[in-house]
Protein backbone atom coordinates (compact mmCIF):
# COMPACT_ATOMS: atom_id res chain seq x y z
CA UNK A 1 0.00 0.00 0.00
CA UNK A 2 2.30 2.83 0.36
CA UNK A 3 2.95 3.03 -3.14
CA UNK A 4 -0.06 4.12 -2.86
CA UNK A 5 0.21 6.99 -0.07
CA UNK A 6 1.19 10.38 0.23
CA UNK A 7 4.92 11.52 0.70
CA UNK A 8 4.84 13.36 4.00
CA UNK A 9 7.81 14.77 6.00
CA UNK A 10 7.50 12.48 8.66
CA UNK A 11 7.80 8.92 9.02
CA UNK A 12 5.98 5.99 7.24
CA UNK A 13 6.87 2.67 8.50
CA UNK A 14 4.92 -0.42 6.32
CA UNK A 15 3.93 -3.86 8.73
CA UNK A 16 5.18 -1.87 11.99
CA UNK A 17 4.56 -4.39 15.03
CA UNK A 18 2.29 -2.72 17.29
CA UNK A 19 3.40 -5.24 20.36
CA UNK A 20 5.58 -2.95 21.32
CA UNK A 21 3.56 0.17 21.98
CA UNK A 22 0.96 -0.97 24.02
CA UNK A 23 1.08 -1.47 27.44
CA UNK A 24 -0.29 -5.41 27.42
CA UNK A 25 2.45 -5.80 24.68
CA UNK A 26 0.27 -8.33 22.46
CA UNK A 27 -0.71 -7.68 19.06
CA UNK A 28 -0.39 -7.84 15.31
CA UNK A 29 1.04 -4.94 13.23
CA UNK A 30 -0.08 -1.94 11.34
CA UNK A 31 -0.43 -1.72 7.84
CA UNK A 32 1.37 1.01 7.34
CA UNK A 33 2.42 3.43 10.90
CA UNK A 34 2.99 7.08 10.04
CA UNK A 35 4.32 9.48 12.61
CA UNK A 36 3.49 12.85 11.41
CA UNK A 37 6.34 15.94 11.31
CA UNK A 38 4.11 18.14 12.74
CA UNK A 39 0.69 19.55 12.30
CA UNK A 40 1.08 20.77 8.90
CA UNK A 41 2.57 17.15 8.02
CA UNK A 42 -0.57 15.71 9.82
CA UNK A 43 -3.05 17.59 7.82
CA UNK A 44 -1.07 17.46 4.56
CA UNK A 45 -1.23 13.79 4.54
CA UNK A 46 -4.59 13.33 5.63
CA UNK A 47 -6.23 15.96 2.49
CA UNK A 48 -4.26 13.59 0.11
CA UNK A 49 -4.86 10.47 1.51
CA UNK A 50 -7.28 8.11 -0.05
CA UNK A 51 -10.71 8.28 1.34
CA UNK A 52 -11.29 4.93 1.35
CA UNK A 53 -8.09 4.06 3.35
CA UNK A 54 -9.26 3.58 6.78
CA UNK A 55 -7.13 5.44 9.58
CA UNK A 56 -6.80 4.80 13.19
CA UNK A 57 -5.19 6.94 16.09
CA UNK A 58 -3.21 5.39 18.84
CA UNK A 59 -1.34 7.35 21.74
CA UNK A 60 0.89 5.29 24.07
CA UNK A 61 -1.64 1.94 23.82
CA UNK A 62 -2.34 2.06 27.10
CA UNK A 63 -6.27 1.44 26.79
CA UNK A 64 -5.97 -1.17 23.53
CA UNK A 65 -6.01 -4.47 22.63
CA UNK A 66 -4.62 -4.77 19.14
CA UNK A 67 -5.63 -7.57 17.91
CA UNK A 68 -3.15 -10.63 16.68
CA UNK A 69 -3.83 -10.03 13.16
CA UNK A 70 -2.74 -6.34 13.12
CA UNK A 71 -4.44 -3.28 11.80
CA UNK A 72 -5.46 -2.75 8.40
CA UNK A 73 -5.00 0.77 6.52
CA UNK A 74 -2.72 3.95 8.24
CA UNK A 75 -2.02 3.94 12.43
CA UNK A 76 -1.25 7.62 13.13
CA UNK A 77 0.60 8.23 16.40
CA UNK A 78 2.12 11.57 16.77
CA UNK A 79 5.30 12.39 18.67
CA UNK A 80 7.31 14.92 20.25
CA UNK A 81 6.05 17.99 18.50
CA UNK A 82 2.55 17.13 19.71
CA UNK A 83 3.55 17.09 22.83
CA UNK A 84 3.65 20.70 24.66
CA UNK A 85 2.35 22.06 27.77
CA UNK A 86 1.78 25.67 28.03
CA UNK A 87 0.00 27.57 31.36
CA UNK A 88 -1.50 30.72 30.89
CA UNK A 89 -3.40 32.16 33.83
CA UNK A 90 -6.66 29.65 34.61
CA UNK A 91 -5.86 27.68 31.04
CA UNK A 92 -3.87 25.00 30.33
CA UNK A 93 -3.26 23.68 26.96
CA UNK A 94 -1.65 20.48 25.93
CA UNK A 95 -0.22 18.57 22.69
CA UNK A 96 -2.62 15.25 21.92
CA UNK A 97 0.95 13.64 23.07
CA UNK A 98 1.72 15.03 26.33
CA UNK A 99 1.02 12.25 29.11
CA UNK A 100 -1.68 12.93 31.11
CA UNK A 101 0.76 12.53 34.27
CA UNK A 102 3.03 15.22 33.13
CA UNK A 103 0.23 17.61 32.34
CA UNK A 104 -1.08 16.93 35.68
CA UNK A 105 2.61 17.72 37.17
CA UNK A 106 2.87 20.52 35.01
CA UNK A 107 -0.34 22.45 35.90
CA UNK A 108 0.45 21.84 39.46
CA UNK A 109 3.97 23.19 39.10
CA UNK A 110 2.15 26.52 38.08
CA UNK A 111 -0.66 26.60 40.88
CA UNK A 112 -3.50 25.10 38.52
CA UNK A 113 -5.28 22.18 40.07
CA UNK A 114 -5.37 18.97 37.14
CA UNK A 115 -4.23 16.84 39.72
CA UNK A 116 -7.18 14.11 38.26
CA UNK A 117 -5.25 13.43 35.59
CA UNK A 118 -2.25 12.26 37.39
CA UNK A 119 -2.97 8.59 38.16
CA UNK A 120 -4.67 8.33 34.39
CA UNK A 121 -2.44 6.16 32.36
CA UNK A 122 -2.17 7.51 29.03
CA UNK A 123 -2.42 11.01 26.54
CA UNK A 124 -4.43 14.02 26.39
CA UNK A 125 -5.78 12.77 22.33
CA UNK A 126 -7.34 9.46 24.27
CA UNK A 127 -8.25 10.89 27.66
CA UNK A 128 -10.52 13.29 25.44
CA UNK A 129 -11.47 10.51 23.44
CA UNK A 130 -12.25 8.63 26.19
CA UNK A 131 -13.45 11.44 28.69
CA UNK A 132 -11.32 10.17 31.32
CA UNK A 133 -12.03 10.65 34.76
CA UNK A 134 -10.58 9.65 38.86
CA UNK A 135 -11.39 11.17 42.26
CA UNK A 136 -14.59 12.27 40.87
CA UNK A 137 -13.52 14.64 38.40
CA UNK A 138 -13.67 13.97 34.63
CA UNK A 139 -12.04 15.59 30.89
CA UNK A 140 -15.64 16.78 30.71
CA UNK A 141 -16.00 19.11 34.31
CA UNK A 142 -12.51 20.69 32.46
CA UNK A 143 -12.22 20.87 29.31
CA UNK A 144 -12.72 24.47 27.38
CA UNK A 145 -12.04 23.30 23.19
CA UNK A 146 -9.86 20.66 21.51
CA UNK A 147 -8.30 20.96 18.07
CA UNK A 148 -8.47 18.12 15.42
CA UNK A 149 -7.45 17.20 11.71
CA UNK A 150 -10.92 15.79 10.28
CA UNK A 151 -10.24 12.63 7.92
CA UNK A 152 -10.36 14.98 4.96
CA UNK A 153 -7.16 17.11 6.89
CA UNK A 154 -8.67 20.17 7.60
CA UNK A 155 -8.56 21.81 10.73
CA UNK A 156 -11.18 22.20 13.54
CA UNK A 157 -11.48 23.86 17.04
CA UNK A 158 -14.65 22.22 18.63
CA UNK A 159 -15.94 23.29 22.02
CA UNK A 160 -16.31 20.85 24.59
CA UNK A 161 -20.05 21.01 24.59
CA UNK A 162 -20.12 19.74 20.97
CA UNK A 163 -18.24 16.69 21.81
CA UNK A 164 -21.17 15.53 24.06
CA UNK A 165 -19.20 13.79 26.55
CA UNK A 166 -21.07 10.67 28.33
CA UNK A 167 -19.30 7.83 30.74
CA UNK A 168 -15.75 6.87 29.35
CA UNK A 169 -17.00 8.47 25.54
CA UNK A 170 -17.36 11.20 23.79
CA UNK A 171 -18.87 12.04 19.97
CA UNK A 172 -15.58 12.75 18.11
CA UNK A 173 -15.82 12.10 14.84
CA UNK A 174 -14.80 9.01 13.48
CA UNK A 175 -11.52 9.31 11.88
CA UNK A 176 -10.59 12.74 13.37
CA UNK A 177 -7.04 13.23 15.30
CA UNK A 178 -6.94 15.42 18.70
CA UNK A 179 -3.92 17.28 18.42
CA UNK A 180 -4.20 19.81 21.23
CA UNK A 181 -6.68 20.46 24.44
CA UNK A 182 -7.24 23.21 26.61
CA UNK A 183 -8.41 22.93 29.98
CA UNK A 184 -9.64 25.71 32.68
CA UNK A 185 -8.14 25.19 35.80
CA UNK A 186 -8.57 25.89 39.61
CA UNK A 187 -5.94 27.83 41.52
CA UNK A 188 -4.13 26.36 44.15
CA UNK A 189 -1.02 25.73 46.25
CA UNK A 190 1.97 24.45 44.30
CA UNK A 191 2.87 22.52 47.39
CA UNK A 192 -0.52 21.31 48.26
CA UNK A 193 -1.08 19.95 44.84
CA UNK A 194 2.01 18.40 44.35
CA UNK A 195 1.35 16.49 47.44
CA UNK A 196 -2.26 15.53 46.87
CA UNK A 197 -1.07 13.76 43.75
CA UNK A 198 1.46 11.83 45.77
CA UNK A 199 -1.19 10.66 48.23
CA UNK A 200 -3.30 9.69 44.90
CA UNK A 201 -0.43 7.62 43.34
CA UNK A 202 0.87 6.02 46.75
CA UNK A 203 -3.44 4.84 46.73
CA UNK A 204 -3.47 3.77 43.23
CA UNK A 205 -0.35 1.22 43.59
CA UNK A 206 -1.69 -0.36 47.04
CA UNK A 207 -4.91 -1.50 45.06
CA UNK A 208 -4.32 -1.89 41.48
CA UNK A 209 -1.59 -4.19 39.65
CA UNK A 210 0.40 -1.20 38.75
CA UNK A 211 3.65 -3.39 38.34
CA UNK A 212 1.92 -5.80 35.92
CA UNK A 213 1.29 -5.46 31.95
CA UNK A 214 -1.99 -4.18 31.89
CA UNK A 215 -3.78 -2.12 30.48
CA UNK A 216 -6.11 -0.63 32.98
CA UNK A 217 -9.65 -1.02 33.64
CA UNK A 218 -10.83 -3.75 31.83
CA UNK A 219 -14.48 -2.83 32.20
CA UNK A 220 -16.73 0.00 32.44
CA UNK A 221 -18.79 0.47 35.99
CA UNK A 222 -22.06 -0.18 35.62
CA UNK A 223 -23.48 2.52 37.23
CA UNK A 224 -25.19 5.79 36.45
CA UNK A 225 -23.96 8.80 34.96
CA UNK A 226 -24.99 12.36 33.81
CA UNK A 227 -24.50 13.85 30.30
CA UNK A 228 -20.69 15.06 31.12
CA UNK A 229 -19.97 11.87 32.86
CA UNK A 230 -20.06 12.68 36.27
CA UNK A 231 -21.28 9.16 38.48
CA UNK A 232 -24.18 10.13 39.86
CA UNK A 233 -23.86 8.97 43.83
CA UNK A 234 -27.11 6.83 44.13
CA UNK A 235 -25.46 4.56 41.77
CA UNK A 236 -22.52 2.57 43.65
CA UNK A 237 -22.18 -0.49 41.36
CA UNK A 238 -18.28 -1.46 40.30
CA UNK A 239 -17.31 -3.85 38.09
CA UNK A 240 -14.74 -5.30 40.05
CA UNK A 241 -17.12 -5.95 42.82
CA UNK A 242 -19.23 -8.22 40.39
CA UNK A 243 -16.08 -9.70 38.96
CA UNK A 244 -15.25 -10.72 42.57
CA UNK A 245 -18.86 -12.09 42.84
CA UNK A 246 -18.55 -14.23 40.18
CA UNK A 247 -15.60 -16.34 41.52
CA UNK A 248 -13.11 -14.91 38.83
CA UNK A 249 -10.26 -12.71 41.42
CA UNK A 250 -7.18 -14.74 39.78
CA UNK A 251 -9.16 -16.38 36.81
CA UNK A 252 -6.67 -17.38 34.19
CA UNK A 253 -7.01 -18.79 30.61
CA UNK A 254 -3.54 -19.35 28.36
CA UNK A 255 -1.36 -16.26 29.35
CA UNK A 256 -4.03 -14.03 30.45
CA UNK A 257 -4.79 -13.30 34.07
CA UNK A 258 -7.55 -11.33 35.80
CA UNK A 259 -5.63 -9.20 38.85
CA UNK A 260 -5.74 -11.26 41.85
CA UNK A 261 -4.72 -7.68 42.98
CA UNK A 262 -8.01 -5.72 41.43
CA UNK A 263 -9.87 -8.00 39.62
CA UNK A 264 -11.10 -5.61 36.88
CA UNK A 265 -7.62 -5.66 35.57
CA UNK A 266 -6.95 -7.78 32.54
CA UNK A 267 -3.13 -8.59 32.67
CA UNK A 268 -0.80 -10.59 30.22
CA UNK A 269 0.50 -12.77 32.99
CA UNK A 270 2.97 -15.05 30.64
CA UNK A 271 2.89 -14.54 27.33
CA UNK A 272 -0.56 -13.96 26.13
CA UNK A 273 -2.11 -13.25 23.18
CA UNK A 274 -4.59 -10.66 22.04
CA UNK A 275 -6.80 -13.85 21.86
CA UNK A 276 -6.31 -14.81 25.07
CA UNK A 277 -6.75 -11.31 26.26
CA UNK A 278 -9.70 -11.13 24.74
CA UNK A 279 -11.11 -14.32 25.15
CA UNK A 280 -10.90 -13.72 28.73
CA UNK A 281 -12.52 -10.74 28.86
CA UNK A 282 -15.70 -12.20 27.19
CA UNK A 283 -16.08 -15.49 29.06
CA UNK A 284 -16.00 -12.67 32.32
CA UNK A 285 -18.68 -11.17 30.77
CA UNK A 286 -19.82 -14.07 30.14
CA UNK A 287 -19.93 -15.38 33.83
CA UNK A 288 -20.76 -11.79 35.43
CA UNK A 289 -24.31 -12.04 33.00
CA UNK A 290 -24.84 -15.19 34.49
CA UNK A 291 -24.44 -14.51 38.31
CA UNK A 292 -25.91 -11.19 38.55
CA UNK A 293 -27.56 -10.37 35.28
CA UNK A 294 -25.48 -6.87 34.63
CA UNK A 295 -23.90 -6.78 31.31
CA UNK A 296 -20.24 -5.63 31.66
CA UNK A 297 -19.01 -3.04 28.45
CA UNK A 298 -15.33 -3.05 27.77
CA UNK A 299 -13.83 -0.40 28.32
CA UNK A 300 -10.38 -1.38 26.72
CA UNK A 301 -10.54 -0.45 23.20
CA UNK A 302 -10.38 -3.33 21.14
CA UNK A 303 -8.84 -3.12 17.65
CA UNK A 304 -7.78 -4.94 14.49
CA UNK A 305 -8.13 -8.76 12.36
CA UNK A 306 -8.06 -11.92 14.57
Amino acid sequence: MTQTLPTPRGMLTPNRSLAELTWLRVGGPAEVLFQPADHDDLAAFLAALDPSVPVFPIGVGSNLIVRDGGIRGVVIRLGRNFNAIECDGEFVTAGAAALDAHVARRAAEAGRDLTFLRTIPGSIGGAVRMNAGCYGSYVADHLVWVRAVARDGSRHEIPAADLRFGYRQSELPEGWIVTEARFRADAGDPATLLARMEEQLARRDASQPTRDRSAGSTFRNPAGFSSTGRADDSHELKAWSLIDAAGLRGYRLGGAQMSEKHPNFLLNAEGATAADLEALGEYVRSRVRETSGHDLQWEVIRIGEP
